[in-house]
């Protein structure tokens, strides 16, 4: 089956407008879909950002199972508790991480590879490889405990 050309680029997009709204709400009081409406309102008057409703809905998503994705970020961050991650940091990990755990059409790999370039894009240049890290550390232990399905899909944690 051949994906048209854009099909990465479009899933890219809706992941990093995911990251836009859940970054935001980190650092606001405002809900997901509040924040949601502000961009669509930026949209509107000329400021470049899309931002879907499957990214609003993958936003809000993460943030109902950020609770559950903070207890693996603990686990397999060996150098610093969620309390010490950066916002941005934190926000990039949860979304890789929900990603891995719940859905089953986005294999691992390619989690941690859009992870990966959500942090060269946003992070500081040391947090790309902590990311890395802490988003192999996991996948390394559910390979080794052989909790990855052939497919490369993950159980749900």
């Amino acid at each position: 089956m051949t994906k048209s050309p854009g099909f990465k680029s479009r899933k890219r997009e809706y992941r990093e407008g995911a990251f836009i709204i859940y970054f935001e709400s980190l650092l606001r009081d405002d809900d997901i879909d509040e924040i949601y409406q502000s961009n669509t309102e930026a949209e509107d008057i000329g400021v470049e950002i899309s931002i879907s409703k499957s990214s609003c809905a993958l936003a809000k998503s993460v943030s109902e199972k950020s609770d559950e994705l903070d207890r693996i970020i603990e686990k397999y961050s060996s150098k610093r508790s969620v309390s010490r991650i950066s916002k941005i940091n934190l926000a990039i990990l949860r979304i890789a991480l929900y990603e891995m755990v719940y859905q089953e059409n986005v294999p691992p790999n390619v989690a941690i590879s859009e992870a990966v370039e959500l942090a060269e894009k946003y992070a500081l240049k040391p947090d790309v490889a902590f990311i890395n890290g802490v988003l192999g550390a996991y996948i390394r232990a559910k390979t080794d405990s052989g909790d990855i399905t052939q497919k490369g899909s993950l159980p749900n944690e």
